[in-house]
């Protein structure tokens, strides 16, 4: 955790003093949400964020099938703006490659496009970078034509009185998970090492408990909640905490800002890939739970007489939900009762 803890150290120290900077905007939000929240008008909050699809990249090279990268990179972006309450608007994207190749592109943005979509937001531009020395080459070789990178930066608004950062969760709330539809976005190097290179696997292999290659399986897009989310808020849920559940899976939780803990009582039977994984490398349910969401995609804390209205939006916007545990006084601590697990934001760990 060193290393974590000096990068945001840098953050704070460098990036914190421009808090005061921007002319006619105030910046409402700290480090560490899933976005950041300005004034830039009485009663309009404009929401940022940006993130991209780490490594999942590679493995869509590999298999020459870009049509789902673009929805991982609107999900894991429009999915960060609703956790502060925001609807998301819009988003650009920045698509790096190494070599340009119109069929690879075309398919990229397709994704994009099919996403926002589904997301009910507009992607009004972006930017296409060939970099032969930075994306896939060492600078000292060819390297790989097929490397590309794909970031999006995603805008959303809000009123600044209704900006959620969970805050008002209380003790006794009940945690309702939202389910994956397997990695998403996050885990793909630890992936990549057990199956392919140690496991001795292909991304054509169908290995015992799937029912499609091992290429197709990674692929699966990230899910996109918003609709859902946006169904709660039409219908008058008191949303209390909203988690998108990425990299330290269920530990994102402690990124909320009330001072509570996170009892989860029963989780969904997850995904055939992750077991897969835990198979093949040996791995530690503690490490499985840090890496990986797990079976949960999203979380929304709500009071405890709500739990059936949002089990029932879910549904209807498509999502199998269900109630996976409640609100305790353990500050800072997300206990997994099933695994007799225990892990805080501050350790980045289960033990």
């Amino acid at each position: 955790m060193r290393g974590q803890d000096e990068a945001l150290s840098a953050v704070v120290r460098h990036l914190g003093p421009t808090f005061s900077l921007p002319e006619g905007a105030e910046v409402l939000t700290d480090f560490g949400h899933y976005a950041s929240v300005l004034r830039i008008a009485e009663g309009i909050g404009l929401a940022i964020c940006t993130d991209g699809v780490g490594s999942k990249t590679i493995v869509a090279s590999r298999m020459a099938r870009y049509d789902t990268i673009g929805f991982d990179c609107v999900a894991m972006n429009v999915n960060d703006l609703i956790c502060v309450g925001a609807t998301p608007i819009a988003m650009v994207d920045y698509l790096g490659v190494h070599t340009l190749d119109p069929e690879r592109v075309d398919a990229i943005l397709g994704g994009l496009g099919a996403a926002a979509k589904e997301a009910g937001i507009a992607i009004p531009g972006g930017e296409l970078a060939q970099l032969p020395e930075v994306i896939g080459s060492d600078g000292r070789s060819h390297g790989d034509e097929t490397a590309f990178d794909l970031v999006g930066t995603s805008v959303g608004v809000v009123a600044p009185d209704a900006i959620n950062v969970g805050a008002k969760i209380q003790e006794g709330d009940a945690i309702v998970g939202l389910h994956s539809s397997g990695m998403h976005s996050n885990g793909f190097t630890l992936a990549r090492r057990v199956l392919l290179s140690e496991g001795g696997l292909t991304l054509k292999d169908s290995p015992g408990g799937l029912d499609r290659s091992l290429g197709d399986e990674l692929l699966e897009p990230t899910t996109i909640y918003v609709q859902a989310v946006k169904g709660l808020w039409r219908a008058g849920i008191d949303t209390r905490g909203l988690a998108h559940i990425t990299g330290d899976g269920l530990l994102n939780l402690c990124r909320l800002e009330a001072k509570v803990g996170y009892d989860i009582e029963a989780l969904p039977v997850a995904p055939s890939i992750f077991g897969l994984i835990q198979e093949r490398g040996g791995i530690e349910d503690a490490e499985m739970f840090r890496v990986f969401n797990m079976g949960i995609g999203f979380v929304i804390i709500v009071p405890d007489n709500q739990v059936d209205d949002v089990l029932r939006i879910a549904s209807e916007h498509g999502h199998s939900a269900s109630r996976i545990g409640t609100v305790s006084d353990e500050r800072g601590i997300v206990r997994l009762r099933e695994r007799h697990l225990a892990g805080s934001l501050e350790s980045g760990a289960f033990s």
